[in-house]
């Protein structure tokens, strides 16, 4: 059930998000009385799943998952209608209306976009606050690998600031790291400032920055899990480990390498307990683990937001994630990091959903993803909003509109861009799947 959850999540966001893209386009399309001929979700090549025709409107849902349009009249899109184009132009024809009003209609879907983000991180300020771990005040700093110290980091080093710039979340430095040009850490009270480099960030997307980077907490114990090696041993909650086997042990990243270390051999361990030391004695069992879990309440903290202060708030977290994306780019532009073998087409995006519908997950990705398909839809490509946009602009500008067989030209070239990128990704997708069994 779990790749089925996952796939039906990821419909389902897909689904709502092509919807409202279209519905940017279709409501201001009928606003002007620009006959709008068919509004799909998902697209009808050679056959749909359903459709209906209510009014002027044929509504259906193809077969093809890739997105979804509307076809508007007199306008040169992915449908190639030369037919139509041929013949004189009608006032209720998109070709017919003033450029303004063509913008706007253009703009609608990546208008959309932008605010139903920008009102999902404001609704879930409002309802769940914003429950982070803060980048500057990790009390014993940072915890890496041996990709992290390619970057450049060393284990308990505390960031200070990145690109110049100071991390309120450790969420967000993480990230940062990897979209940054260089990093200044406090380093055994010394400060030290370094680039990163490309070699370090092709590591890191190789691994899909697992255990990259992570921060030392001491040893605390939140909870011991039921049925477990530790609970029979006797570990208690809010035990502190001391010692295992006469070693002192500090650090939590310290007791899980014995633990992970010690399969099948008998373990001394001694605890702070309410003041007082207390022993416990047990073998690790095969798997390398205990059944206890890590104490993190000493590091998370809550910002709680009333209504009037989400709406800035959620507009900052908007533009904060449109403007990692566009800095994204810079590293998959950049060769040594072969960036590119980790992009993510529909079915690498589909392995990230969880396997248990997860509502927080959900809101967020689509918010994410919403502002995501702004951005790409912007691109001056043709045969997308943004290469109309260009052509309109342009229009505007000098006072003459392209020739259609110039508009023509564009969107047979814009498609083929976007089939060319569509194939490296998917191709991408399932050699990554075949790597996974080998």
């Amino acid at each position: 059930m779990g790749v089925v959850t996952q796939i039906l999540t990821f419909i389902l966001i897909i689904s709502i998000l092509v919807i409202l893209h279209e519905l940017g386009h279709f409501i201001p399309a009928k606003y002007f009385k620009t006959k709008v001929e068919k509004f799909y979700l998902f697209f009808d090549v050679k056959f749909s799943l359903f459709k209906k025709k209510i009014g002027e409107t044929e509504y259906g849902i193809g077969w093809l998952p890739l997105g979804g349009y509307v076809k508007i009249a007199g306008m040169i899109d992915e449908s190639m209608d030369t037919d139509q184009m041929a013949q004189e132009p009608q006032p209720w024809e998109f070709r017919s209306k003033p450029a303004w009003q063509r913008l706007i209609i253009m703009l609608g879907g990546v208008t959309v976009n932008f605010f139903l983000a920008w009102i999902i991180y404001t609704m879930l300020l409002v309802t769940k606050g914003d429950t982070y771990i803060p980048a500057d005040s990790l009390k014993y700093g940072i915890l890496v690998d041996s990709i992290g110290e390619k970057i450049g980091l060393k284990t308990g080093d505390k960031i200070l600031s990145i690109d110049g710039e100071k991390s309120k979340k450790f969420s967000d430095a993480t990230l940062d790291i990897l979209l940054a040009d260089n990093v200044t850490v406090d380093r055994n009270g010394e400060k030290v400032t370094f680039a990163v480099p490309d070699e370090g960030i092709k590591d890191v997307l190789a691994t899909q920055g697992k255990n990259f980077l992570g921060f030392r907490q001491r040893a605390i114990i939140a909870k011991v899990m039921p049925n477990t090696v530790a609970e029979k041993a006797g570990f208690q909650a809010n035990d502190q480990i001391i010692a295992v086997n006469n070693n002192t042990v500090t650090y939590w990243n310290e007791f899980t390498k014995v633990i992970r270390g010690s399969v099948n051999k008998p373990l001394n361990i001694v605890v702070n307990r309410n003041g007082g030391e207390a022993i416990i004695n047990l073998t690790v069992p095969e798997e390398g683990a205990i059944g206890v879990q890590l104490s993190t309440d000493d590091v998370v903290v809550t910002d709680d937001y009333s209504f009037l202060a989400a709406i800035p708030a959620g507009f900052s977290e908007t533009i904060k994630v449109l403007s990692k994306q566009i800095k994204q780019f810079k590293i998959i532009f950049k060769p040594k990091t072969e960036a590119y073998k980790s992009v993510k087409g529909p079915i690498g995006i589909v392995s990230m959903m969880p396997e248990s519908f997860d509502w927080m997950f959900f809101w967020n990705f689509m918010a994410m993803f919403s502002v995501w398909l702004a951005f790409v839809n912007l691109l001056p490509i043709p045969a997308l909003d943004g290469g109309h946009v260009m052509f309109l602009l342009y229009e505007m500008i000098t006072g003459r509109a392209p020739s259609e067989k110039v508009l023509e030209r564009g969107q047979i070239i814009g498609f083929v861009i976007i089939m060319g990128l569509m194939a490296v990704i998917f191709g991408n997708d399932i050699w990554n799947i075949i790597k996974g069994y080998f």
